[in-house]
């Protein structure tokens, strides 16, 4: 009887082998999720293409080089002028000027009013933008013109007595004498009024001379004075002394490169040559210039000489005093 339980307990040897296909499947089926996540994560040239009312477009912001991480080769970005010019026969570095600076100084030496503008404002040809205190010329003027009133009543009596004496003379009353003395007195008062008109005249030129105003169409580079600041055509000979500028104008469509360009490379330059400019602050934008200038003297000590490159057409972006880079084009033969 314990022998029939015992053989019922008894586990058959092949039912003890348990089967590993169910282990592979999941294996596989692993490897196969794997795969279709890598399908998908791995980067393709077609990711970037996009389809747009039937034009295919490429997205640049996303392109992304699949050799970045290579320890073979490093791949860099170039600018896209950093390519060789068409013609150019050599390539310099200058900085970007005004043409022309122009500092506005006092004709005499005065206190500043009132100024009306700041760094960086523009300005138009014959815009009121410093007033000098012109109260001493105005009292001037004031007394000029009482003396003209006295003048001209100093006429009328000599042309009355002129008159008088002419016809007494006539009459053989008063003698030729009188009257010629009569009438240079008239001559005289005359005189004196025209002296009194010419002062008058230099102290409105004065007054007028208050009123500063703009030459050109341009923009304020410097504020060189404050209001109630005294200043002088000229300095007095110090450092410490009176301003002599009032503001300083420039415009900023009249733009030019400054060149210190080595004695070797002179043979490759000529004037009116084409030039093309690229500020080094954007080097994707290009411009049209010339060369406008050519220094008759060169520089001993840097064995350089100063050529200065006209820029037609400058815009916002071209600031004075930074970098920018020239092309000349065309041949060492001067055209002229």
């Amino acid at each position: 009887m314990n022998e029939d339980k015992l053989q019922q307990l008894n586990i058959d040897s092949k039912s003890k082998r348990r089967t590993q296909r169910p282990f592979w499947s999941i294996l596989i089926g692993v490897a196969l999720v794997i795969a279709v996540a890598l399908y998908f994560w791995w980067p393709r040239a077609s990711d970037n293409v996009r389809m747009v009312k039937g034009k295919t477009t490429v997205d640049s912001s996303d392109v992304k080089s699949s050799s970045r991480d290579s320890t073979n080769s490093d791949v860099v970005a170039a600018p896209a002028n950093s390519g060789p010019v068409e013609g150019s026969v050599l390539t310099v570095s200058g900085y970007i000027i005004n043409r022309e600076r122009i500092e506005l100084s006092p004709r005499f030496m005065g206190t500043v009013k009132w100024i009306g503008v700041k760094k960086g404002d523009a300005v138009t040809n014959g815009q009121i933008v410093v007033l000098l205190d012109n109260a001493e010329y105005a009292a001037r003027l004031n007394e000029i013109e009482g003396r003209i009133s006295n003048a001209k009543v100093g006429i009328e009596k000599a042309k009355l007595d002129y008159d008088r004496i002419s016809e007494l003379q006539k009459a053989n009353v008063e003698s030729k004498q009188l009257e010629d003395n009569a009438r240079l007195q008239l001559d005289s008062a005359k005189a004196t009024l025209k002296e009194v008109e010419g002062a008058k005249s230099l102290v409105e030129t004065y007054i007028d001379w208050c009123v500063i105003r703009s030459p050109i169409n341009g923009v304020v580079l410097e504020k060189l004075v404050d209001p109630n600041e005294l200043v002088v055509p000229q300095s007095f000979g110090g450092g410490r002394g009176p301003s002599t500028a009032l503001i300083a104008l420039a415009d900023p469509k009249d733009l030019q490169v400054e060149i210190d360009l080595n004695e070797s490379d002179l043979s490759k330059v000529f004037l009116k040559q084409k030039c093309r400019v690229s500020p080094e602050a954007y080097p994707d934008r290009n411009y049209d210039g010339y060369v406008a200038e050519i220094a008759p003297e060169a520089t001993r000590a840097k064995g350089t000489l100063q050529v200065k490159v006209q820029i037609q057409s400058p815009d916002k972006y071209l600031t004075p005093e930074l970098s920018a880079r020239v092309d000349f084009i065309g041949t060492n033969s001067n055209p002229d």
